[in-house]
């Protein structure tokens, strides 16, 4: 058990049965009133995301949270096979797990997983990604970099949104958080 005053972004706190994780938090001490502590937490399973209201000093329960490196192995059948860098023991993670990881997720790269009690939460993958396009429509004449954009493939299945002068086998660096193009990757 811990207090609202040791509440920071990160942290997870189990309400109601449910694991959620602190998005921002504000301690506010009003003029007039008793301290309160302002926070936007995330269903770690759901993913919603709410706002929520403590008074200052009550008591919380805490959630512990192991985040270790993993790397993605493979899929089998459905479900997706990690292992752990530094054991070598190996688990299995369902898609709804995973959830839009997947989208961005390439045979052996590493990742973050997240876990209560043994149980894996979410996986978390760095900020950005090398990927390479494998269908895009061809750019046209006159295609300049600055304009518009298509949409292009991606090694993974994914689909994002990327400048006109881009083609088919090149390398793009992708957002992971929002999938967004972030760049041209060259060789």
């Amino acid at each position: 058990m811990a207090t609202t005053n040791d509440i920071k972004n990160g942290t997870v706190l189990r309400i109601d049965g449910q694991l959620w994780s602190v998005i921002e938090f504000q301690h506010v001490k009003p003029g007039k009133g008793g301290a309160f502590v302002r926070t936007k937490i995330k269903n770690v399973l759901t993913g919603k995301t709410v706002d929520k209201t403590f008074n200052a000093g009550i008591k919380i329960e805490t959630a512990n949270v192991d985040r270790r490196d993993y790397q993605y192995l493979y899929m089998d059948g459905a479900d997706y096979v990690f292992m752990d860098t530094s054991t070598y023991d190996q688990i299995t993670i369902t898609p709804e797990v995973v959830g839009d990881a997947k989208d961005y997720l390439l045979e052996s790269q590493n990742v973050l997983v997240a876990s209560n009690d043994g149980q894996p939460l979410y996986v978390e993958l760095p900020a950005s990604v090398v990927l390479e396009i494998t269908y895009t429509e061809p750019g046209l004449q006159g295609d300049r970099s600055t304009g518009g954009t298509k949409p292009a493939t991606l090694e993974t299945g994914a689909q994002i949104q990327v400048p006109l002068f881009l083609e088919q086998g090149t390398k793009v660096k992708v957002d992971t958080r929002d999938g967004s193009y972030l760049g041209r990757v060259n060789d």
